[in-house]
């Protein structure tokens, strides 16, 4: 499940931005500037964040007092014109820890979305990347069309209120028919508004733009570690610059050979499996659990709960009403983490109560809605990037068709996710692929990280991207555990696995298992 509700998994950082925003960054668009790849950067202190990138202040010193700096990066509006037009591409840094012979080069991190702000990320999640800075310069950006980084506008905060207070799960054919005609107005929008830059925002884009960073940074090899759709992301660099790989990470890992519409069946299940694990662990307290006897009880006062939203929907967060959409989307957010199920269950507790408030607290998150009633523009990206990418355009009739397969693999998000599937009809751009294309034959091992428990990107995923980036190129590793990513976790084999090897270019050996 996306930041929004579109066929593309996210990473968690949609509730962690929402709940801890800490940011900055800077770009803007440009005429030529020659060879962009013999600029300099004028790396100086981050300011607070743009309304795209969510708002907030300015991020707070590292834990050793250092500043984080931010520039930005030139980078041609279209790679097939590399001496034309630019856009500014929004950086942050922390240098590394220890200098001289210590210090490897730049790792570079994309959190996942796509839509997510990197330069608003990093630093939220810094404390958890602090053995890696002993080594590296910590880098991160807003992909092109993010944040500050040509963003892509649709709809302003009002429309986008009313965007996602819709039914997106429509019953019958007049529901079906507004539902339809609110996508196709969202999408004229995102034409009408970024009609300019849509072109130019997909994966290999920004995968260019990638190699540029590396360029412009003085490293000789790109090093990096990507979370959900950054694995995607690295998986299409690895493809265009093999030769060019470092030492690379991917984790919570995106199928590469799936198609749309397989990519949303398998998040339907993913969530299922998430939401059966919840329910388990909650009846499984010695306390008890406060929205079910069994673990079948919470799953059918959950679908009583949204059936009756769909029609009655109660106060959320005023003048806003929890709705069926809502309160769907807000469980789902809860489920990216086992941090949150605690959440969730205050959440469903209030809901039954007649208080919608927390779950729409995380839907907002997920919509990247802050607390003053401001979106980012990850949503608007989120679109805007899959649909630039992906060259199917589905229908009602496909919605339809496919219906009793999605209800199948999940009786709650089945319904959400075969709708989302309309996201790029009548898209203004035509999309690029099937899926991408991550072939790296030559590239250097890049250790690929599947959790058994992830929801947003199920772990058959890594198996997947691993065979696909050819042999001796993927390294993959399990991790027995719950929740979207696994380094974040807090598992300690994970956590040694991957430092050894961006640390000390230890590789795992391919198929070993962290629980």
């Amino acid at each position: 499940m996306s930041d929004s509700p579109r066929p593309r998994a996210a990473a968690l950082t949609a509730t962690a931005l929402l709940l801890c925003t800490s940011l900055a960054g800077c770009g803007d668009d440009g005429s030529g500037d020659g060879d962009v790849s013999a600029q300099e950067l004028d790396w100086k202190g981050c300011p607070a964040p743009s309304p795209a990138q969510g708002d907030g202040q300015a991020p707070s010193p590292l834990p050793n007092g250092d500043a984080w700096q931010c520039a930005t990066l030139r980078a041609p509006l279209d790679w097939d014109e590399p001496d034309g037009a630019t856009i500014g591409i929004a950086l942050i840094r922390a240098r590394a820890s220890r200098g001289g012979n210590e210090r490897i080069g730049s790792l570079v991190f994309n959190f996942g979305g796509p839509g997510g702000s990197g330069v608003t990320t990093l630093p939220a999640f810094a404390e958890d990347y602090e053995d890696l800075r002993t080594r590296y310069d910590l880098v991160s950006f807003d992909p092109r069309g993010v944040g500050r980084s040509a963003p892509v506008k649709c709809q302003d905060d009002d429309e986008l209120d009313a965007y996602f207070q819709q039914d997106m799960t429509p019953d019958d054919p007049t529901e079906q028919k507004e539902f339809l005609s609110n996508t196709r107005a969202f999408n004229s929008a995102c034409e009408k508004n970024s009609g300019r830059t849509l072109r130019h925002i997909r994966t290999t884009d920004a995968a260019r733009d990638m190699d540029l960073l590396r360029q412009v940074l003085g490293d000789d090899k790109m090093h990096y570690f990507g979370i959900s759709y950054g694995t995607e992301l690295g998986g299409v660099y690895a493809h265009l610059f093999p030769e060019k790989v470092g030492r690379a990470v991917f984790d919570a890992v995106v199928d590469p050979t799936q198609t749309a519409e397989e990519g949303s069946l398998g998040q339907a299940e993913g969530f299922q499996l998430a939401l059966d694990n919840y329910a388990s662990d909650c009846v499984a307290k010695e306390d008890g659990c406060p929205v079910g006897d069994s673990a079948q009880d919470v799953q059918d006062r959950i679908a009583q709960l949204l059936k009756g939203l769909d029609s009655k929907p109660i106060p959320g967060i005023w003048p806003r009403e929890l709705t069926q959409t809502a309160a769907t989307g807000g469980i789902a957010q809860a489920l990216y983490s086992q941090e949150f199920w605690e959440y969730l269950t205050e959440g469903l507790e209030q809901a039954y109560g007649g208080d919608g408030s927390v779950l729409m607290l995380l839907s907002d998150s997920m919509n990247g809605r802050d607390q003053n009633g401001e979106y980012s523009n990850s949503t608007a990206a989120n679109v805007a990037i899959t649909c630039a990418d992906d060259r199917s355009r589905h229908t009602g009739e496909d919605v339809r068709a496919g219906l009793p397969r999605f209800r199948e693999a999940s009786p709650l998000f089945g319904d959400y996710l075969a709708w989302g599937m309309v996201g790029c009809t009548d898209w203004a751009v035509p999309g690029a692929a099937e899926h991408p294309d991550v072939s790296a034959s030559g590239a250097a091992p890049i250790l690929v990280i599947g959790n058994t428990g992830d929801p947003a990107t199920p772990y058959e995923g890594a198996r997947k991207m691993a065979a696909a980036l050819g042999k001796g190129v993927g390294v993959e590793l399990t991790y027995e555990g719950q929740g979207h990513g696994a380094y974040d976790s807090g598992n300690t084999c994970v956590r040694d696995a991957v430092n050894g090897y961006l640390l000390r270019g230890d590789v795992p050996e391919a198929g070993a298992v962290c629980s």
